[in-house]
């Protein structure tokens, strides 16, 4: 793992709202940190509404963490591309954030209940 990158269970309930909608909400997230940048939640899939998400084309590559797949939110009246991502395959030392998914708070609401 990267010395710069932290994961730890986060504290309480996490919830994604969009479009009037709970997108995921969980009591299982994790709490990533990397760097001097804010922490960001990640959801266990299984917390997570997928049927409001399909997969899109777009991919990013970080050094530290690996390849990332994005999820474009269909709400009801309308879609947000790119609102979710995923590492499906993390780089080595980060194995626990596979199988969930992180939101742009900047796209959705995530917030601690």
């Amino acid at each position: 793992m990267s010395d710069h990158i932290t994961i730890h269970k986060a504290e309480g309930a996490w919830v994604v709202r969009a479009g009037g909608a709970v997108i995921a909400e969980s009591r299982n997230a994790l709490e990533l940190t990397e760097g001097g940048m804010g922490p960001v939640i990640y959801f266990p899939r299984e917390d997570v509404a997928m049927a409001f998400l399909d997969r899109s084309d777009s991919r990013t590559a970080c050094p530290h963490k690996g390849v990332a797949s994005y999820f474009t939110l269909r709400a009801k009246s309308y879609d947000i591309a790119d609102a979710a991502w995923s590492y499906e395959e993390p780089n080595t030392g980060l194995e626990r954030i596979a199988g969930h998914l992180a939101f742009y708070a900047d796209k959705v609401t995530v917030e601690q209940l």
